[in-house]
């Protein structure tokens, strides 16, 4: 039997996704399992808006632990701090410079983890950076059309990337 890859995520991602996850678990969940008693104590619950609202949000919150463990099962931590070398690859922060030379910079995480400045590894301007180096003209095929970056800068958990020093003829 072939064994599933692990699936990537950062280290400051897993202790997010984890502390969301238990607090919904540990706490969330059983506030809302005790409202509704509570109110299914009430009676009639047809018409009992506080049961059915508490069901409804149960049913939200059974969701999103089962995503979230999901997300945290079989996986692989990646720390930046101890990453480095000259490709852009899973955790480095990368800047890139957009055709009509615009800055924008990405730190590529994890699925899930992703927020406003970071984005998910399986996105198509992750994939397309992936294994470049600064430097390198990427084209990146995204469903609003296709755009080129050049890769102008990498950090891995906050260190800069510095090219090598060019190499002087004798």
């Amino acid at each position: 039997m072939e064994q599933k890859p692990k699936k990537p995520i950062t280290r400051e991602g897993f202790g997010r996704l984890a502390a969301e996850h238990d607090e919904l678990l540990l706490v969330e969940r059983p506030k809302v399992v005790n409202g509704v008693q509570v109110a299914a104590a009430e009676g009639d619950r047809s018409e009992n808006a506080e049961y059915i609202y508490g069901k409804k949000r149960l049913r939200e919150i059974d969701k999103r632990l089962r995503y979230l463990g999901g997300l945290l099962k079989d996986i692989k931590l990646v720390d930046p701090e101890y990453l480095e070398g000259p490709k852009v690859c899973f955790g480095s922060t990368v800047t890139v410079t957009d055709e009509d030379g615009l800055d924008r910079t990405y730190t590529i995480v994890g699925e899930g983890e992703a927020d406003g400045n970071s984005i998910s590894w399986l996105s198509p301007v992750a994939k397309a950076l992936l294994g470049k180096k600064v430097g390198d003209v990427v084209l990146v095929r995204r469903p609003a059309g296709e755009i080129e970056f050049e890769i102008s800068n990498l950090h891995f958990g906050g260190r800069h990337y510095k090219l090598p020093p060019p190499v002087r003829p004798k």
